[in-house]
Order: C-alpha cells, then structure tokens, then sequence
C-alpha cells in the first residue's frame, strides 16, 4: 500500500496558514525517488503475471488512451482545417506522432504524481499506484514513446510540427504538473497544452502557423476551462487532501466564473472563422446553436454551483467539443493558400498570352 508521508504529501492548511507558508517543491523529486526505489519494487511487481494483453491495457492506461483520443481528434481537425488538407501519409503520421508524444506527457504526468495519485478516489487504481509496472519499466515507456513520437513528426511531417509535440511533453510535465501543487495559474498553462494539438495539426498541413491555426488553439484553449473547472468541483475534496492548489479549492467562486466567462469567449472565435473564409457563414449560426448549450451549462454552473450542475456542465462540454470540431469540417470551404491562387493566376494569364 501507498502511504502519504510529510514528504510526499501537504496536508491541508487553514487559509491563515496559507498565508505564512509556501509550498515547496521539487518536481523531479517525486521522479527519482519512484526510480530508485523500483529494485525494491521489482519483486513483488514480477511475482505478478503480466501477459502481453495485460500490459497492452498497462500501456493504455498510462497512456491515457480516453484522453489522447480526445486530443488526437483535435490535431486531425486542425489538419483538416488547413488548406489544402490532401496527403494522407502526412496525416496519419501526424497523428501517429501526435500520439505518441501525449502518451509519454501522461506516462510521465503518473510518475510525478503516484503518490498523490494514491490520496484520491479518483486515481488511486492507476497502474503505478498499484505497482503493476515499475517505475523504471514506466520511464523506459515514457522515454521511448517520446522520442519516437518527435521523430516522427520531424523525419515525416516536418520540424515545426516536432518542436510543438516537444514543447507539449515539456510544458505538461516540467510546468504544469509541479505547478498543481503551487499555483491556481496552473489551470492557465495546462489548457495551452491542450491548444497546442490542433496547431500541431495546421503545421503539419502547412508547415506554418497562420491565423487559423491561432484561432483554433484559441478555441480548444477557451473551450478548456468549463470543461476541467466542471470536472475539478467533484473532485475538489480530493485535490485539497492531496494538497492540491486548484483554482477550485483556493476560489471556488472564481473557478465558475472563469467557467462562464470562456463559454462567452467562444462565440467571437467561432464568427472568426468564417470572417477570415476558413468557413461559410453556415457556422456562425451552428456555432452559435452549439455555443449556447454550453453557455447555459456553464451560466447554471456559475448561479448555483453544485454537483449536479458541475456534471451537467462537464458532460455538456464532452459533447460539445466534437460537435463543434465536425461543424466546422462540414462548413470549410475549398480554400488554398495565397501563393497557390496566386501561381494559377500566372498560368491563366500566360496561356491567355499565348492564346494571343
């Protein structure tokens, strides 16, 4: 069994003593210990039957497999968005590597975090906190699933696209996930992670990081904060025995307004795809249709915060995102980049020419 100990572990404060202490933490700490102590663990892991569609379901939940498939699908959706969106080769290894660069951000996110993991109801049946891996076994996992993953979108995609699935893994694990336990801003720098995706997408299409694919970032990143600050107050007693510092124990009040107030950012962001010709007008009006229903979850959320309208809000947002993400596929006209109009442009006028 997984104990909490004065060194892995805050216990929680009154807000007077808050105000006295800051947390202290080494974020690599938690890591290391996990390593070291993995000889000692060896044992009792491999007394453990581990046949290969058990580690298969290992590997799975490390991975996070609900969780990158949610942002699987927003990278295919940014690739689809991008002009020109034709090379099925460049798309599957984009979301090959893609995919591989989650896994090894969430293989890494367990490892920093198992012992905090073992406190909440919610993780407490991770694979690492039931040591049906060592922490070593896992760390080879994470390493190889990164290195892999960013290989394949710098030798099949292209470098620009290898550098965000990069900056991804390190932002996820060396800033955000140590930051939990230090500051609600935390919350901030983890839905930059989950905007990066889409833009990955639009890169690996284009080579490029043009308005549309700022604007889609933009979306996934607003669409972030009802959807996480719904599912943080169910687990708000967690978070605050785990020593956690969410925006939903320090400011549970802020953490509903900020929910609202990215519902209301969602609307101007969708009029600006089909401002700038990504979409026909038709998505304004569906947008809107779609925007409101998470809005409204969102404004009950934020008049009455309680577990009901939390789940409301939270499952509302799951069907939200992918909703949204077809509609806007379903609008998107057949537009190219400026340097291709602009090449047909030169052969009309040289045959128009030579005509005469």
């Amino acid at each position: 069994d997984v104990t909490a100990t004065a060194a892995t572990a805050h216990p929680v404060h009154n807000e007077s003593n808050d105000n006295n202490k800051k947390p202290v933490i080494n974020f690599t700490s938690n890591v290391h210990r996990l390593v070291s102590d993995s000889n000692s663990n060896i044992t009792q892991i491999s007394s453990q039957t581990l046949t290969f569609s058990k580690l298969i379901r290992t590997y799975r939940d490390l991975a996070k497999a609900r969780l990158a498939a949610l942002v699987i699908l927003t990278t295919m959706c940014g690739y689809a968005m991008a002009p020109m969106a034709t090379d099925l080769t460049c798309l599957f290894a984009t979301t090959a590597g893609t995919g591989l660069c989650i896994a090894s951000a969430n293989t890494f996110n367990q490892l920093m975090e198992s012992s905090y993991d073992a406190q909440m109801s919610r993780t407490r049946n991770r694979v690492l906190v039931r040591k049906v891996i060592s922490p070593l076994h896992a760390t080879s996992f994470g390493t190889i699933t990164g290195i892999t993953g960013v290989g394949i979108l710098s030798t099949m995609v292209n470098p620009l696209t290898a550098i965000l699935g990069l900056s991804n893994i390190l932002l996820y694990t060396c800033i955000y996930t140590p930051m939990k336990r230090v500051s609600i801003v935390n919350t901030w720098v983890g839905s930059v992670v989950g905007a990066i995706p889409p833009m990955m997408g639009w890169a690996a299409c284009t080579n490029s990081l043009d308005l549309g694919a700022w604007i889609l970032g933009s979306i996934l990143y607003a669409w972030q904060f009802p959807h996480f600050n719904a599912l943080a107050w169910n687990m708000r007693n967690d978070y605050a025995k785990a020593g956690y510092r969410m925006m939903v124990v320090k400011n549970p009040s802020l953490n509903s307004r900020v929910s609202l107030r990215y519902s209301l950012l969602l609307f101007p962001l969708s009029y600006i795809i089909p401002y700038i010709g990504m979409t026909s007008w038709w998505f304004a009006l569906d947008s809107t249709i779609i925007n409101s229903g998470l809005l409204w979850g969102a404004f009950r959320f934020w008049r009455n915060s309680n577990d009901k309208t939390a789940r409301d809000l939270f499952f509302g947002s799951l069907v939200h995102l992918p909703v949204i993400l077809a509609l806007m596929m379903a609008h998107k006209k057949n537009w190219r980049t400026m340097d291709d109009q602009n090449d047909d442009l030169e052969i009309n006028s040289l045959e128009i020419d030579s005509e005469i």
